[in-house]
């Protein structure tokens, strides 16, 4: 598989130091290194911080990267994230995968319609809690312990917001806060030391009811609870 990366918003509000033009320009350079560490396909954010509405206009914008991509795997945030952003970015991710096909539907810019399948997994949320403090269980566990190192030095590259989350929500060692979640998600799988949890969408207007992409392709490191 070839990987994209994608951050809706620009981190320009992820500072208590630097103007916005500052901060947005190092947020960017953070995730093209952490994207490049990877050997993924960057593509550049559409909104600042807090504007990350469920509405057309942002949508348009998130489709046409879907139909540029036509992916047959995406990775999405959690339903139930703690943030307003990440839940709505779920939400445009989802919608934007649902019309890819649509003639009548115009991206911004405008792109082809595309008839490829597309298979959606939410990720876990943050803190593996929903907004109202339940634990969620995924129904899949990937197995991530002998690349938990790779997984940590990909998210060291994001310094800046190491730095806003310390000062805003006393998130210090936010590289041992992944390993602790990953941790937790591996104890649940009751096999795994360190995993990722996903669960998959409907299938209804992506793809075929069968269609299990990640778990084809992942199948020597995944456990399924039904």
């Amino acid at each position: 598989y070839e990987i994209h990366y994608m951050n809706i918003a620009n981190g320009c509000c992820g500072t208590a130091e630097h103007s916005r033009e500052e901060i947005i320009a190092i947020r960017r350079e953070e995730a093209r290194s952490a994207a490049a560490s990877i050997g993924a396909v960057y593509h550049e954010s559409l909104v600042d911080d807090i504007a990350i509405f469920y509405e057309p206009r942002l949508l348009a914008r998130v489709a046409a990267v879907i139909r540029e991509v036509a992916p047959e795997i995406l990775l999405v945030q959690s339903p139930q994230g703690y943030m307003e952003d990440h839940q709505n970015a779920a939400r445009l991710a989802v919608t934007g995968a649902f019309t890819r096909g649509m003639p009548n539907f115009i991206t911004d810019p405008p792109r082809a319609p595309v008839s490829q399948p597309v298979t959606v997994y939410h990720a876990q949320p943050h803190g593996n809690r929903d907004p109202l403090r339940h634990l969620v269980r995924p129904d899949i566990f990937v197995d991530i312990s002998s690349v938990i190192t790779l997984k940590r030095a990909m998210l060291a590259h994001h310094q800046s917001q190491k730095v806003w989350l310390d000062h805003t929500q006393g998130m210090d060692a936010y590289l041992d806060a992944m390993q602790d979640q990953s941790r937790e998600v591996g104890a649940m799988s009751g096999r795994f030391t360190y995993a990722e949890g996903w669960r998959r969408r409907l299938h209804l207007g992506f793809c075929d009811a069968t269609a299990d992409p990640l778990i084809t392709a992942l199948r020597d490191y995944c456990l399924v609870h039904a």
